[in-house]
Formats: C-alpha cells, structure tokens, sequence
C-alpha cells in the first residue's frame, strides 16, 4: 500500500473515530466496542460489494509495534500517581509478575488442550495466546470508577497491574514468539528463564539511564511546549535504543522512563495549566493510537472467524476467566497473609477479576502475529473474542458491581 493511501486511510479512520465518540456517549456504548463494530460492519459491507479494503498485515505491524505501542505505555507510566504507586508497589508487582506468568501458563493448558490439536495448535501456539491475553488494560473502567467515587488503592491496584503486566506480557511473548519462528533451535527452560531476566531487567537499567538523561534535558527547559516534546522523544528513542539496538525490553524501558519523567514534570509545573498542557497531549496521542487500533480490529475480523473459530474463542473466554480467577483470588489471599501488606477484601477482589479488561496491548500483539505461523488466525481470533467478551461483557457489570459491594461512593 503507497504511504499516500495509509494516510489517507488512517486520517478517514481517525475522522470516523471522532464522529463515533459523542454517539458512545449518547447511547451510553463503549466507546472501544463502537469502534471495533463499526469496522467490522464497514469491512464487510466493502467487501461485499467486491472492493478490497487493502488493509494487510505488512501495512501495519509497524506502525502499531513502533508507534502505537510506545504511546500506550509512555502514557500509563507518565500519568500514573508515583507516591501513590511506590505505596503499593510490592502487591502490585506481585500480580504483574509471578500471578501473570502463572495465569500466562493456566490459560495457555486450558487453551491446549480445549483445541486439542497438537498437529494444527501445539503447546507454543497456546503459550503464545496465553501470553498476549495475560495483559490487562482496565483503563476505561478505571475512569469510571474514580467518576464513581470507587477507592483509590483498588484503583491503583488495577492500574499500577496493567502497567507492569503488560511489560512482562509484552517480554513473554516476544519470547515465545521467537521460539515459534525458531522451532529447531534447541531451546532449554533455563535459557528462557535466562533470557526473560536479561530482557526484563535490561530495559528497567536502560530506561532508568535514558529517563535522568532526558530528565537532565527537561530541566533545561522551562516551556510546556518543549517539555511536551521531551517526552515523546524519550518515549521512542528509549523503546528503538532498547529494543532494536540493545535487544532488551523497548517496553520496559519506556515503562521507566515515563515513571522518571512524569514525576518529574508533574512536581516542576506546579501550574495548573502547564501540567494539564503535557497530560493533555498524552490522552491526544494514546485517543489517535487506540481509535486506529481498534477500528484496524474491527476492520480485521471476518465474519469467518465466528462461523470457524467460534470453539476457539469460547475456550478462550473461558481460559482467560478461570485464569484470572485463580490468579487474583489466590493471590490476593496469598499476599494478604504477609505482615506488611494491607488485606485484600473480597469485595476488591470481585472488583479486580472483573476489572481485568483485555484491550489495546492484547491487540497490538494479536495484529502483529507473523502470518507465516500457520495457527496464526486462531491466535488472533481468540485474542479477539476475549477483548469483544471484557468490552461488551465484563465492563458493563462493573458499575452495579461496585455498588452491590459498596465500593461506590458516588450515584
């Protein structure tokens, strides 16, 4: 496709998503669950009438892992309450890592052997679903909740999760993914293991190094303007140095470095304006990258996908759901037994099983798949039944669930 046309259908998509916006909001509709559906039926009625829409996978596997990606995960780490998230780190980084690899593995078994067809969907296949459906993205339930008036540690809990599972998510599946298109290397568990530390904890040292740089920078400077673009500098030159040049986790190191640089630039413009100036171009650029994002899901699904993987996407569903209960039920009672950590009540954890969305990482992942993979269809169409079934499904429950367990301070 000629890089005329992608923008040009990139803008007609991005006037589409801001006509779709004030229609969500009257018809009281998630506003990512229009966006998906109206690409679907728009792809559909297209090619109905025998046009292509001209939408392939090479068309946008990098513009959604090199420039959307970086976006979504600068602006959660940049936004996010430092004080409030060092508080909680402890039990957060408990459900960010070892319960998402362990809900990671959960999913993946039951995905197996639900298929079961070692032949047509081996174990990798069902480690790579498992590890793309095991990040979580509640963001727009966690609005919501603060409009509601739902406490702020249960907010925090949820969101401090998403932040750092996505990046273990993200590091797994590359992972796995390279073992999929790799499959005669020899590759042992301790090799993996090995490799995850080294990613991982790589890009936390990179970005850490890269944000007092930018860090250094931005104290040079005194305009909101040109602190706004020391951030999305440091955003992409922290995730392409780590990830292409270093070959350590890009997700990481933008994760640290928006923590830097957003406690940073937060305490510095103590005016109300130039604080909301920087934050406010952050929710401009992740409102572009996920309205594209979800209408390029949208206008990815075939109706082929729910007449053949129909099974698929159930056992999907129900993989995703029994591994998160698992996950946070045991865990939360796990932690709780600690002295230093504040019990998890049971009404917060019905509120995180259901809060934990799937959403713009899962899809990044899911769309980025190598069509050389031959089960490459089936991973993404589980990916995406679990993201219509937390869209349409797990986020409209949320609200009667805060107030039955009294969770909601505000009608």
């Amino acid at each position: 496709m000629a890089i005329s046309t992608s923008v040009l259908l990139l803008a007609s998509m991005l006037l589409l998503a801001l006509l779709l916006k004030p229609l969500a909001q009257k018809l009281h509709l998630p506003f990512a669950g229009l966006l998906v559906a109206t690409g679907f039926v728009g792809s559909e009625i297209i090619v109905g009438l025998g046009h292509d829409t001209g939408i392939r996978y090479d068309s946008f596997h990098d513009l959604i892992l090199i420039i959307f990606l970086p976006l979504l995960i600068f602006e959660a780490a940049f936004k996010i309450d430092a004080v409030l998230l060092l508080k909680h780190l402890f039990v957060i980084l408990f459900f960010a890592i070892p319960v998402m690899l362990l809900s990671t593995c959960v999913a993946a078994v039951m995905i197996y052997y639900g298929i079961g067809h070692p032949s047509g969907f081996p174990w990798i296949a069902a480690l790579l679903s498992g590890a793309l459906l095991a990040a979580t993205d509640p963001v727009s339930v966690i609005e919501m909740m603060r409009k509601l008036g739902a406490p702020e540690r249960l907010c925090m809990l949820l969101d401090g999760e998403a932040l750092f599972n996505d990046a273990t998510a993200i590091v797994t599946f590359s992972i796995f993914l390279y073992i999929a298109q790799h499959p005669l290397e020899n590759i042992a568990i301790a090799d993996v293991v090995s490799r995850f530390g080294v990613v991982f904890f790589g890009g936390i040292v990179i970005g850490l190094f890269i944000g007092l740089g930018f860090l250094f920078l931005s104290r040079l400077l005194s305009d909101y303007i040109q602190q706004a673009i020391v951030t999305l500098v440091a955003a992409y030159f922290s995730y392409i140095f780590a990830e292409q040049w270093l070959h350590v986790s890009g997700v990481m190191a933008v994760l640290v470095t928006g923590l830097v640089l957003g406690r940073v630039i937060h305490h510095d413009f103590q005016e109300h304006d130039k604080r909301n100036f920087v934050d406010d171009f952050w929710t401009f650029n992740v409102y572009v990258a996920e309205s594209l994002m979800f209408l390029l899901m949208g206008v990815t699904i075939t109706a082929a996908m729910f007449t053949d993987n129909w099974l698929a996407m159930l056992i999907g569903i129900v993989a995703v759901l029994i591994a998160r209960a698992i996950g946070v039920f045991g865990g939360a009672r796990l932690v709780s037994t600690l002295p230093m950590v504040e019990p998890i009540s049971v009404g917060y954890q019905k509120v995180m099983f259901v809060g934990g969305l799937r959403g713009a990482v899962t899809l990044a992942l899911a769309l980025a798949l190598p069509l050389e993979l031959d089960y490459w269809w089936t991973v993404q169409s589980i990916a995406f039944g679990v993201v219509l079934f937390t869209l349409f499904v797990q986020a409209p429950i949320l609200p009667s669930l805060l107030k039955k367990e009294g969770l909601q301070a505000k009608e």
